[in-house]
């Protein structure tokens, strides 16, 4: 059986693509990263991949707003592209500047039309960027392909615009995925443990088909439980927390 094929999406800022990629070799995919400008002049095709991933960074420096330029890139020159791809069924995956990306893009359903939007994310309460690890609940009743059989997880934040803000008679029909909880698992416990002030604790959300997943941690930087701050003190794990979000990608995807 050929290899599940990933696309990480590359744009001028984008930072954190190739740790985005070794998390997919790792999982047993094959990544090429690709830069925005080859799918707009057509030198790639989305169509040939079956995951697409926008990863974290900064792209075109956050002048606008977080993820602002290259949403509407997408928006305007890649649309109807993405649009069959998720009609094939491809997954896709936005981690911290590819959940901004994701959502003012209008990728994820019923969210945007990219200029009056129900949901968006702004600046952190604290005014800060903020850069630490945090707790993470799943929520159980999720449709996410990503996050199936995971309980929950310790990963990292590492941004200054990861505020969850909702119309809030769109609340209640978010696909909530992920929340942001204490230790002992508590999704209202406020800031620190919320690290941006989102409502409702709110740290991922996927789509309705469950395939289309945007979060603000980074699963990408916990593949290797060596990664954990504390990880001498676990005793030996095969695998980091965010490991099984991209193996969990790659065996829904060789089915496709």
């Amino acid at each position: 059986m050929s290899k599940v094929r990933t696309l990480i999406l590359r744009a001028p800022g984008t930072n954190c693509d190739a740790e985005t990629a070794f998390a997919f070799q790792q999982a047993g995919a094959a990544a090429s990263l690709v830069h925005v400008n080859e799918l707009i002049r057509r030198q790639q095709r989305l169509l040939d991949y079956q995951i697409m991933v926008v990863p974290g960074g900064f792209t075109y420096g956050d002048d606008i707003s977080a993820g602002k330029v290259l949403a509407n890139e997408i928006r305007l020159k890649l649309g109807e592209g993405i649009q069959r791809f998720i009609e094939n069924g491809g997954l896709i995956l936005g981690i911290c500047n590819g959940f901004q990306v994701l959502v003012k893009a209008g990728i994820l359903h019923g969210l945007s039309d990219g200029n009056s939007p129900s949901l968006t994310i702004a600046a952190n309460d604290s005014a800060r960027f903020e850069c630490r690890w945090v707790h993470l609940g799943v929520n159980e009743k999720s449709p996410c392909v990503f996050t199936k059989g995971i309980d929950s997880m310790y990963l990292p934040v590492a941004h200054a615009e990861g505020k969850v803000v909702a119309d809030p008679r769109v609340l209640p029909s978010l696909n909530i995925v992920l929340y942001y909880t204490d230790e002992q698992g508590n999704n209202k416990a406020g800031y620190p443990y919320n690290p941006n002030g989102s409502v409702g604790n709110i740290a991922g959300i996927c789509d309705a088909s469950g395939r289309i997943f945007a979060l603000m941690p980074h699963p990408e930087r916990h593949v290797r439980n060596t990664q954990h701050p504390q990880w001498t003190r676990q005793g030996t794990k095969e695998h980091g927390d965010g490991f099984h979000i991209f193996l969990n990608a790659v065996k829904w995807a060789q089915g496709l």
